[in-house]
Order: structure tokens, then C-alpha cells, then sequence
């Protein structure tokens, strides 16, 4: 990355638009140069004074209002003319009260079911964001740890590929940002190489082009490539790499 690329993120920064590299890479910066930093600081009052028009709070009691006159609320009494009805015809109010103990009973196991599945959707939710917190906590390891070494290589047909590799986490962070547009059935695909030896480390979603991910064992090895592959990915490479960045 060059200096001049680095002033130019002043902007990203201060919206909190950049990426955990560029956030790296641009404080690293910030340390050493006044006209960025005052830019930042110039750039996030602007930034809060735009947004503070536009901020809503709801009343603290809104909820509990809307509850109490809820409770205060009656239901529509029955008209003179059903309640005749009712009476008069003493079979109908057995199967309309037949019907609406069914409709009971069914609600409720509907209910019990949409509880279910909205219960395992929370669960699986919440073990995502699990993961992806304690990721997120790794890759924010690495890319402060001191020996971090961040090196960039460009990708054929545009784009960037980086890796911040730390030897005392032995692991690294990997971060794509290609022009290419993978097609359904295509999937970029990383791979770490050591000597000759390709490993696959990671496989894009189909059509995806950008992504970051975080690789254990990267310390050990020589280089980190990028390949085109069949959605899913390969075992080993099928295509030229269309990134290779040395780590040695």
C-alpha cells in the first residue's frame, strides 16, 4: 500500500468503513502524520453532526402504555340476535363450541411448533454469532499482535489480495477483494502452499469475489494462492492461480 493510498483512507476510517488491514495499516499511519489525524477527527465531528438530525428515541414508557390500554380495552359483546341464535338452537352451540375447542387445541400446536423452530433459529443464530465473534477476537489477535507482517500482491483482472501473517500467533488473516465475477457454478478457492504443495484453506460461496478469513498454521507457510475453481472447490488446483503472494 502506498502513502498515497493510505491518506486517501482518512474518509473510510472515519465512516468505520474499512476493513480490520486497512484499520491496521491507516492507525500505523495516523501515529506519524498531524493532517490525517486532524482530517479523521474533522471528518467524524461532521459525520455526528449530520446524523444527530436524524436520531429517534421511542418514549421509555411507550410499551407500558400501549400494554395498560391493551388490558383497559374490551372486547365487542355478543349481539342480542346471536345470542338468540345460541340459545334457540342448543345443537349449533355445541358444534360451534366443538369447532372452537379444535381450533384451540390446533393453534396451540401450531404454536408450540413456530416456538420450536423459532427457538432452534435463535440457537443456530446465536452459535453463529459465536463463531464469528471468536474469529473476529482471532483475526483482531493477529493483526495486533507486534510481528504482524502484512504483504499485498494484485489479482489478474483487478483487485488486491492481503495477508497479515504473525508467527507467535502462528496463524494470519487473508483478505480478497478481486474484480473477477465467479459465475453460480464458480468458486474462488485460497489455498497455502508449502514447498510445492498445495492445501486448500478456504472456498468462497459461489459468485462471491470478496471475503476475509482467518488461517491457522499460516506461519509455516511459503505462499498463499488463489485459484478459480468449481463451486464447493477442488483438492487440489484446476486452474491457474490468478493470485500468488509469497510469504517468504
Amino acid at each position: 500500500m502506498t502513502t498515497t493510498d493510505v491518506h486517501a483512507l482518512a474518509g473510510v476510517y472515519a465512516l468505520h468503513a474499512a476493513d480490520d488491514l486497512e484499520c491496521v495499516a491507516f492507525e500505523r499511519h495516523l501515529a506519524g502524520c498531524a493532517v490525517c489525524l486532524t482530517e479523521t477527527r474533522e471528518l467524524r465531528e461532521t459525520g455526528a453532526r449530520l446524523a444527530a438530525s436524524t436520531w429517534s428515541v421511542p418514549p421509555r414508557r411507550l410499551r407500558a402504555d400501549v400494554m395498560t390500554a391493551v388490558a383497559r380495552t374490551r372486547q365487542i359483546p355478543p349481539t342480542a340476535q346471536n345470542t338468540a341464535r345460541t340459545s334457540a338452537d342448543p345443537s349449533r352451540w355445541r358444534r360451534y363450541s366443538i369447532a372452537a375447542a379444535a381450533a384451540v387445541v390446533l393453534a396451540a400446536g401450531t404454536g408450540v411448533t413456530v416456538y420450536g423452530v423459532q427457538e432452534q433459529r435463535i440457537r443456530d443464530q446465536s452459535a453463529a454469532a459465536s463463531a464469528a465473534g471468536q474469529r473476529e477476537d482471532q483475526a483482531q489477535g493477529i493483526l495486533t499482535a507486534p510481528d504482524v507482517v502484512l504483504k499485498t500482491t494484485a489479482v489478474r483482472g483487478g483487485g488486491t489480495v492481503t495477508v497479515a501473517s504473525s508467527a507467535s500467533r502462528h496463524a494470519g488473516v487473508v483478505a480478497l477483494s478481486a474484480n473477477i465475477r465467479p459465475a453460480r457454478n464458480q468458486a474462488l478457492q485460497l489455498w497455502t502452499i508449502r514447498a510445492t504443495t498445495p492445501t486448500s484453506a478456504a472456498v468462497l460461496p459461489a459468485g462471491q469475489s470478496a471475503a476475509m478469513h482467518v488461517i491457522d498454521g499460516l506461519s509455516g507457510a511459503d505462499a498463499v494462492g488463489v485459484t478459480l475453481e468449481p463451486a464447493g472447490g477442488s483438492l487440489a488446483p484446476t486452474t491457474p492461480a490468478v493470485a500468488l503472494i509469497r510469504l517468504r
